[in-house]
């Protein structure tokens, strides 16, 4: 479906990496479906023990392409699925997931990481969700998991304000497990993954599962956020939003009305 996900099993792990260095690992709508295609199909392989997220480059994932998903399509809603199906299979994913965080891991690249049971960063590394400032609204229950995670207040300065988190608040807000630096991350995600990969396979799903605990409230929120998303992409507002990011000036919300 895409080059740009590269999905592959080796030792009870698979990787699914960020391909498109070029583009910050930008995603697009092609990239989802192959994420999404890739946990549905890990989740029933036997052989598959853990999840790895990687990235190639110096982002983790820039967030959404832009372009692609403002682009006019046939069938709009092949996008939404894509996106809508991703996050699903995140959410319900039965097998532990791990992230290597290194660079930008921005809207999306941030929400994830609620999803992940461990998350390995750089010094690097620098979580931002600026959906507001595009004229849109969370996404992947992030509006319920990240309050949770992180308190009230800091959620609401990252959604509302924007605020990126460098590595080291990122940890301390308990967002990310390690910080390590920038050529270590991979190598030290990888030795998580192994630990896991080793370990009593259906024990380690149990727990995961009981960890992460009633997944419905989260489904629901995911879906509610899914509504006003979906609105908002359509919206004036976002058209400005995303037109001033583009022209590199302050929006005018004033021509959104």
């Amino acid at each position: 479906m895409t080059d740009h996900i590269a999905v592959t099993i080796d030792g009870g792990i698979a990787e699914i990496r960020f391909a498109r260095p070029e583009k910050k690992n930008a995603i697009t709508a092609a990239m989802y479906a192959a994420m999404r295609d890739g946990l549905l199909g890990c989740a029933v392989e036997d052989s598959v023990r853990v999840i790895l997220f990687t990235a190639a480059g110096d982002s983790f994932t820039a967030g959404n392409d832009l372009a692609d998903f403002m682009a006019p399509r046939p069938d709009s809603s092949l996008g939404e699925q894509a996106v809508t199906g991703f996050l699903r299979a995140i959410a319900t994913a039965p097998k532990p997931l791990i992230a290597a965080v290194r660079g930008n891991a921005v809207g999306v690249g941030t929400t994830m990481l609620l999803h992940c049971d461990l998350v390995v960063a750089s010094e690097t590394a620098r979580l931002q969700v600026p959906f507001v400032n595009l004229g849109l609204v969370p996404e992947a229950a992030s509006s319920l998991l990240l309050p949770r995670v992180v308190g009230h207040a800091r959620a609401s300065a990252m959604v509302l304000l924007g605020e990126a988190l460098d590595a080291a608040t990122a940890l301390a807000a308990g967002l990310v497990n390690r910080v390590v630096p920038d050529g270590e991350v991979e190598t030290v995600a990888r030795a998580m993954a192994t630990t896991l990969a080793a370990k009593a396979p259906t024990a380690v799903r149990l727990a995961k599962a009981l960890l992460k605990g009633d997944l419905a409230p989260v489904l629901a929120r995911m879906d509610a956020e899914g509504v006003h998303f979906a609105a908002q992409l359509k919206s004036a507002e976002c058209r400005e939003a995303i037109a001033a990011f583009y022209e590199k000036r302050a929006p005018d919300f004033s021509r959104a009305a």
